[in-house]
């Protein structure tokens, strides 16, 4: 079992905040938000265990490659929702779990292989760039991969499921509400311009740059032009357009 507590302070993304001491009510800054034990969960979090799991259901379908062609527009419609849900999440009150302490989820389910499905579909995309924290100094772009934040984000999302199909709704609302101020809310947003960048490039025509010296970790043999090419050619395939 953990001990922890909503952590506001500034983070750094795709990558899970350590666990803390939960806050307690009477150090909440305004009203918190609570379910009773054992009660039966209300609208609010019905809508939102509804979104994650339909975000988790679909990112795993698509993982399989039944439908290449549709792959990152399905995603992005995905990641959108997931980040609605998340928004809804970051503007209420903070959310107060019934107990102070984690009840153990059980074993924490692997992603590898769901990774591994994703990285295979989108090899020719996958690695795409970004900064760390838009408010924070100048620094250089740093390299990630839609297929590893996919899945973490899965597996984060996954955990809350768990309590909530559990019956503990306050502590499921708690970890969703945590990790997407911690991590999830942050890599989703870097995978959604990620992806609408994708879309972008070959609706507006404009080719897909290549990437800087040492920033594309692929070890693939392939050099910018052709990963350039295969990245265009994918996704005017997806998108029904001639090239």
């Amino acid at each position: 079992m953990s001990d922890r507590t909503i952590n506001q302070q500034p983070h750094t993304p795709h990558q899970a905040g350590p666990e803390q001491d939960r806050r307690t009510p009477q150090d909440a800054p305004h009203t918190p938000h609570t379910h009773g034990h054992g009660s039966e969960p209300d609208d609010f979090a019905v809508q939102i265990a509804d979104s994650v799991e339909s975000f988790v259901l679909s990112v795993t379908e698509v993982a399989k490659g039944d439908e290449p062609g549709s792959a990152v527009s399905l995603l992005l419609l995905e990641v959108s929702q997931l980040l609605l849900a998340g928004g809804r999440l970051g503007a209420i009150e903070d959310v107060v779990p019934d107990d102070r302490f984690e009840p153990d989820a059980g074993p924490e389910p692997d992603g590898e292989q769901l990774r591994e499905r994703l990285a295979e579909l989108l090899a020719p995309i996958d690695v795409y760039h970004e900064v760390f924290d838009p408010y924070g100094p100048p620094e250089k772009p740093n390299a990630f991969r839609i297929s590893d934040d996919l899945a973490g984000v899965v597996g984060e999302l996954q955990h809350g499921l768990t309590h909530y199909r559990e019956g503990r709704v306050s502590e499921a609302l708690w970890w969703w509400q945590f990790s997407y101020l911690s991590n999830w809310g942050t890599t989703c947003t870097a995978v959604l311009r990620a992806l609408q960048s994708l879309i972008a490039h070959v609706r507006l025509d404009s080719p897909i740059g290549a990437a800087p010296d040492g920033a594309d970790t692929d070890n693939d043999g392939l050099t910018d032009e052709q990963l350039e090419q295969q990245a265009g050619d994918l996704m005017a395939a997806e998108l029904g357009l001639g090239r």
